[in-house]
């Protein structure tokens, strides 16, 4: 039989068992482990029951009901009684930090036990994020060492701490770049999971990156973003890396840089093979920002499925992929629509795609671009057995 939980061991939060029942200012008590990541994670700054402020530092532990809770679990013979772990404090990093400096072995101890309470829970965590030093030997290990298992190591932590937008633009500042070169490196010839990791903290960096970091993008950055995206190491690792070509593609020659990178196919790849929203959406991003270059439109054009996709993805994803589908082929056709190009596009459904725009709820600059390209066109068009004839009728007849 199923034993049930008294109602006031629950927390609130999760609706399980305490395990660290802590209370906050408000009177509430909740376990420890989900109102840090409430407050920490989801960055809420009110108590989750009665909406009222509370900070990080009101968690006070309820040893009381703590005590109560695992007299339960005894008395109902539950087979883990909940214990606390406990806390970490700075001086206990801090003297993590100073052992290491004995030698290489002390070191990679070091980072063991840095990365074992990275991944305890929220506090731990924030405990690690607010400790400078932290972040500055963790940086160094990535910069300087050569042993492979020791970065492994210290990029996990990196990324596991969620580091502070500060720590995030003094590291992609210092040495001329040379922490952000380091994450290259192990995009280049790390292991999956250290690439994986890699890329996140790259994307992080360059959403606080002064302009001229983001212009300045060295080309095989691109090249290292676009196998990332090619070789699926993991979502979270391919969204990254997606959403990272978005920021770096409307500035200076990055477009160009991206294209030479091989990303324009990539793209065109991963939305054949992929139905997920958010990954085509991005996907769709990046290649509309690719295609507002010669080289960009060019590299759809050569690639046999490139109109076809991205046409394919039109009334399938979202309002804001189709927009961004459509405005792929606006550029196209506006800029590179050659004979061979404009009969490609009746062929492969892009023309008869247009026509049901109009017909369907879509934003109306959306449905502006498509009735300009097909004006733009319709002489080429209208004479098409491709197209049916009520969209010939209705849309390219009228046109001049």
């Amino acid at each position: 039989m199923e034993i049930e939980v008294p109602c006031y061991f629950v927390c609130p939060i999760s609706m399980q068992l305490m395990k660290d029942p802590v209370t906050v200012s408000t009177g509430i008590t909740y376990d420890r482990e989900n109102i840090e990541k409430w407050l920490f994670s989801c960055k809420n700054t009110t108590c989750p029951v009665t909406k009222q402020p509370v900070r990080t530092s009101d968690l006070t532990p309820n040893h009381t009901l703590r005590r109560l809770i695992q007299a339960w679990c005894t008395l109902n013979t539950v087979d883990r009684i909940p214990t606390p772990k406990a806390p970490v404090d700075r001086s206990q990093i801090l003297k993590l930090l100073d052992d290491s400096k004995n030698s290489p072995t002390s070191q990679l101890n070091c980072l063991h036990r840095l990365r074992s309470i990275a991944h305890r829970d929220e506090s731990s965590r924030n405990q690690l994020q607010t400790a400078g030093a932290v972040v500055e030997f963790l940086s160094s290990v990535v910069r300087k060492n050569a042993d492979a298992a020791a970065k492994d190591e210290a990029i996990d932590i990196l990324q596991k701490i969620e580091l502070l937008d500060s720590d995030l633009k003094r590291l992609a500042a210092d040495n001329n770049g040379e922490f952000l070169d380091s994450l290259m490196q192990i995009l280049e010839i790390g292991s999956d999971q250290s690439r994986a990791h890699a890329i996140t903290l790259l994307k992080s960096a360059f959403d606080v990156a002064d302009p001229d970091h983001l212009i300045g993008s060295r080309p095989e950055l691109f090249g290292h973003i676009s196998r990332i995206i090619a070789d699926k190491i993991s979502a979270e690792a391919t969204k990254s890396a997606l959403k990272l070509l978005v920021e770096l593609c409307p500035w200076g020659r990055n477009r160009v840089k991206a294209v030479e990178g091989g990303a324009a196919a990539v793209l065109i790849e991963l939305l054949l093979e992929t139905a997920e929203r958010r990954v085509c959406e991005l996907s769709l991003a990046a290649l509309d920002q690719l295609c507002r270059c010669a080289e960009g439109r060019a590299e759809v054009l050569r690639h046999a499925a490139g109109l076809a996709v991205v046409s394919k993805k039109i009334m399938r994803v979202s309002h804001g992929a189709s927009e961004r589908a459509v405005r792929i082929i606006c550029s196209i056709a506006s800029h590179t629509a050659n004979r061979r190009v404009l009969e490609e596009m009746v062929e492969v459904g892009v023309v008869s795609k247009l026509c049901l725009v109009l017909q369907v709820e879509a934003s109306e600059r959306t449905k502006e671009r498509a009735r300009e390209i097909l004006r733009l066109h319709s002489r080429v068009w209208r004479n098409s057995s491709c197209i049916p004839s009520h969209f010939i009728s209705s849309y390219l007849i009228s046109s001049p």
